[in-house]
């Protein structure tokens, strides 16, 4: 299901990712799900899509998720 808000992400995400991280999360697996309408694997293809955005801007270090120099 497409989220409207961050404050709609799972908490997981939520809770682990800062606030432009979580943009980028919100806004790729709704483009992801729609492009994906019919798929079976909907949802888990969102957001392997949408976690694989996050990681082009933000890298984990520790615990933390930090924003990539570049």
């Amino acid at each position: 299901m497409p989220y409207t808000s961050n404050a709609d992400l799972p908490p997981a995400v939520r809770q682990s990712l800062p606030r432009h991280a979580q943009d980028i999360y919100r806004e790729a697996f709704n483009h992801a799900f729609a492009a994906h309408v019919g798929d079976p694997r909907q949802e888990e293809a969102s957001r392997r899509i949408a976690w694989a955005a996050v990681k082009r801007s933000y890298s984990k270090i520790g615990n933390e998720w930090v924003a990539s120099d570049g």
